[in-house]
């Protein structure tokens, strides 16, 4: 399944009048881009975006976090899932919120924590490709890892692949098991263009002015 990586609502509509775009992870340096409160963009986003719409806890005190949980999942209980960034403390809040709000384990770089992440409860994994790329040296090989576990554990918990860059780092991400894409409006629109396809395209232009 496709994400769109936003939380700029004309973007993210955009990306869903294209039809293969069925979800929307935001995350709080998206969301401070934009100019309306989290709450009142996220609930935008749930009337725009068919799909599961992911909101990340910005909490300091594991209190503040549970209690901001509860909040934005009552903005569209049908649609929200809550990003909770890996640690061993925030995975368990999760063992309290998973029974009955979909979570997310964000800012994932190991295997051992998507072990964690699924033993808590948490319905998705988001690791973070092109930085794992960069501060580990092989975000891929991170995919590859995390889907393992996921595979040997026999939960049905999901691979969405955030940070990637380009139509080539998502096909790569999807190839080695990530089960989603999150991406850019950029990159979501780059991957259905090839120069080649460019090239053959305009052959047919000219063959078809010719007659």
């Amino acid at each position: 399944m496709l994400f769109i990586d936003s939380a700029v609502v004309d973007e993210v509509t955009q990306a869903v009048k294209l039809g293969f775009v069925r979800g929307c992870t935001t995350n709080p340096i998206l969301l401070s881009k934009v100019a309306a409160a989290p709450d009142t963009v996220i609930k935008r986003l749930c009337q725009i975006v068919p799909g599961p719409v992911f909101y990340q806890l910005t909490g300091k005190a594991l209190r503040e976090k549970e209690q901001e949980a509860r909040e934005f999942y009552q903005i569209a209980p049908d649609k929200i899932v809550l990003k909770i960034p890996a640690t061993t403390e925030n995975l368990a809040l999760v063992t309290r919120l998973a029974p009955e709000i979909p979570c997310a384990a964000t800012a994932v770089f190991s295997g051992h924590q998507t072990l964690l992440a699924i033993e808590a409860g948490c319905t998705y994994v988001i690791p973070y490709v092109n930085r794992a790329t960069r501060l580990l040296g092989d975000g891929i090989k991170l995919i590859a890892e995390m889907a393992a576990v996921i595979q040997a554990s026999g939960r049905p918990v999901e691979l969405v692949a955030a940070s990637v860059k380009s139509p080539e780092e998502a096909l790569r991400a999807f190839i080695a098991g990530a089960h989603h894409l999150t991406l850019p409006y950029e990159v979501l629109l780059a991957l259905g263009n090839h120069p080649l396809s460019d090239e053959a395209i305009a052959e047919f232009e000219k063959a078809a002015v010719r007659k």
